[in-house]
């Protein structure tokens, strides 16, 4: 009886908090910049990404970015995506979301002899994108977030972690 009247109690105060949260509306639009760290294949990368949001119903956002990984150790990479965001204001300030998209993920090394360059390869393949995110908004135009994001891609599985700011407009 005590699981049930606390899973009651945790279910309203839920409602009750996304009801007095300020959700995101239709045709709202946002950009931003995020700094990001890859993660796979045991290579750590750090890049930059730039983002736009577009809400296509309340709960639904899409969002098209383009992230950049400058080169490291002869290797460099950059990804053009597409992801859905299903939103959910928790308070007034707060909204996490789960992300799930699409990609194209490329990639380029540099093989590098003794003395000089030896020559070297690209691919550029599809990806699939899963994760999460949370927004936090410091006023009515600017807002932080951190996402965390799994890429699925044929030679080069990534995790990322990105963290940034952005403004509604």
């Amino acid at each position: 009886m005590k699981k049930v009247f606390k899973m009651a109690i945790i279910a309203i105060a839920v409602v009750t908090m996304s009801m007095a949260a300020q959700a995101q509306q239709k045709g709202d639009m946002a950009a931003g910049a995020n700094l990001a760290i890859g993660i796979g294949n045991h290579y750590t990368n750090v890049g930059i990404t730039g983002k736009f949001q577009y809400n296509v119903i309340n709960p639904l956002r899409l969002e098209g970015s383009l992230t950049f990984f400058p080169k490291k150790d002869y290797v460099s990479f950059w990804d053009v995506s597409v992801n859905a965001h299903y939103l959910f204001p928790i308070a007034e300030r707060f909204t996490i979301y789960p992300l799930a998209g699409l990609g194209i993920f490329g990639s380029k090394m540099n093989y590098i002899g003794h003395y000089s360059e030896l020559g070297s390869s690209s691919s550029t393949d599809v990806c699939f994108n899963i994760g999460g995110g949370v927004d936090f908004k410091l006023t009515e135009k600017l807002f932080l977030n951190a996402e965390l994001k799994y890429k699925i891609v044929k030679h080069w599985d990534r995790f990322m972690i990105s963290f940034g700011a952005g403004y509604k407009f």
